[in-house]
């Protein structure tokens, strides 16, 4: 994922929750998300 840009990132992390992809893989995304400290950009999907 290290490869992906930080835009490309966070339109990853939407579409996985919007077609309820594995929670792990879920988590993969987020746990790079967190790494760039881009927590910020993200909504909560409560």
């Amino acid at each position: 994922m290290e490869y992906l840009s930080d835009e490309l990132l966070l339109e990853s992390y939407y579409k996985a929750n919007e077609l309820n992809l594995s929670p792990d893989f879920i988590y993969l995304i987020e746990k790079e998300i967190s790494r760039r400290s881009l927590t910020h950009k993200i909504k909560s999907h409560s």
